[in-house]
């Protein structure tokens, strides 16, 4: 069975015209990151730790972003 993964924005993306939203999606166990502007393009598979470990970095302020 070949099904499309299902593809998520934040809900706390306004879908203003800035283009910085990234989208998230389950696949077989990891979670795959993708630039909401460009979704026909590779995108990125990373495990369920690594995503959580992601978020808290982004969230304290640790990565240049």
């Amino acid at each position: 069975m070949n099904s499309s993964p299902t593809w998520r924005k934040s809900t706390r993306s306004t879908g203003g015209t800035s283009g910085e939203c990234v989208e998230l999606a389950s696949l077989r166990g990891k979670i795959g990151i993708r630039d909401s502007k460009t979704p026909h393009t590779p995108h990125l598979t990373v495990g369920r730790q690594a995503l959580a470990t992601l978020l808290v970095q982004i969230k304290s302020g640790a990565l240049d972003l």
